[in-house]
């Protein structure tokens, strides 16, 4: 109890919350550069997907026209795959 009372008394201090508000600031500027590389590797990797998938799907499209095939209507298993998909990847 004594220990969060002293704890309260130094978070008053303007001095120590400075102190404390540096210290965040260099934490996050630390995980935000060791992060960054990671979220544009994401980036990068989801619109390659993106990719893929759209030009899949227009090979499909061109092979269904060319044979004048048509693929029976999706299982409800391939419709909730293909909800989660674009919940995911919007650009599809």
């Amino acid at each position: 109890m004594e220990a969060e009372v002293d704890k309260l008394e130094l978070m008053k201090n303007p001095v120590t919350l400075l102190k404390e508000l540096s210290a965040i600031k260099s934490r996050y500027q630390t995980l935000y550069a060791r992060f960054k590389p990671v979220a544009v590797e994401q980036k990068e990797t989801k619109n390659r997907i993106c990719a893929t998938v759209n030009k899949t799907m227009n090979v499909i499209q061109n092979l269904q026209k060319q044979t004048a095939l048509e693929l029976s209507p999706l299982t409800d298993e391939e419709k909730t795959v293909a909800d989660q998909l674009k919940s995911h990847m919007p650009d599809l």
